[in-house]
């Protein structure tokens, strides 16, 4: 997947995409053609056990069977909203510091995927 100006592949979306990816099949490859420090959710989402190398503009990313739940950081919004997708598809427990990041883009989402049947908790240690 390469990211690119309207109408590419938009580089908001590309922390998400980059979640599924480490639950797919096989190798996969982002390359981030937009914003050069993107990529800062990747150490996040080693910490839950993804296998992610990042070389330059590209991240190679090998999808597992499983990743774990961890204690990890949001760095920005969409870095939130891709530890939030990692962590429903965790095996345990995940906690996401530093949520005011998720707030700013996104209403009430924990409210909205509980009900949709996901288990999400705001703790006050979490913002």
């Amino acid at each position: 997947m390469k990211t690119l100006p309207y109408p590419g592949f938009p580089t908001d979306m590309q922390a998400q995409i980059m979640a599924l990816m480490c639950l797919a099949n096989g190798l996969s490859v982002i390359a981030e053609t937009v914003f050069e420090n993107r990529f800062m959710h990747v150490s996040e989402m080693r910490r839950m056990g993804a296998d992610i190398r990042v070389e330059g503009g590209n991240a190679i990313v090998r999808g597992l069977a499983n990743i774990t739940g961890a204690p990890v950081m949001a760095t920005d919004l969409r870095a939130s909203a891709s530890l939030v997708l990692a962590g429903l598809a965790a095996e345990g427990h995940t906690e996401i510091s530093r949520i005011y990041h998720l707030d700013r883009g996104y209403e009430k989402l924990d409210g909205k995927l509980n009900r949709l049947g996901a288990k999400i908790r705001r703790s006050r240690s979490s913002r």
